[in-house]
């Protein structure tokens, strides 16, 4: 996994964790461009998207799109459970996430 994003349906960033470094510009520039796709793309179109050379996978919970980049190799379905897992801990901490 290269990086996580959560923003909410206005386009808000709510949360991010990068595991691959890079400079504030490309970060700001990966940020605008995935709340856009993601935020354009209709409720019944599939959940993954490839994206440069990366794929994003990505999930709905109630206001809230979880987004994940990862590597072309790795398993988009494993990567969708990982994001459901990751919603049911926060879900646990903070009550009511999604």
């Amino acid at each position: 996994m290269q990086f996580m994003i959560l923003f909410s349906r206005q386009g808000k960033l709510r949360l991010q964790k990068w595991y691959i470094s890079y400079s504030e510009k490309e970060k700001k520039k990966i940020l605008r461009d995935l709340t856009t796709i993601v935020l354009s793309r209709k409720p019944k179109m599939c959940s993954f998207i490839e994206w440069k050379d990366l794929k994003v996978v990505y999930r709905r919970y109630a206001s809230l799109y979880f987004c994940a980049a990862v590597e072309p190799q790795d398993n988009e379905l494993l990567t969708l459970e990982i994001i459901h897992r990751y919603v049911e801990l926060l879900d646990k901490y903070f009550g009511s996430v999604s």
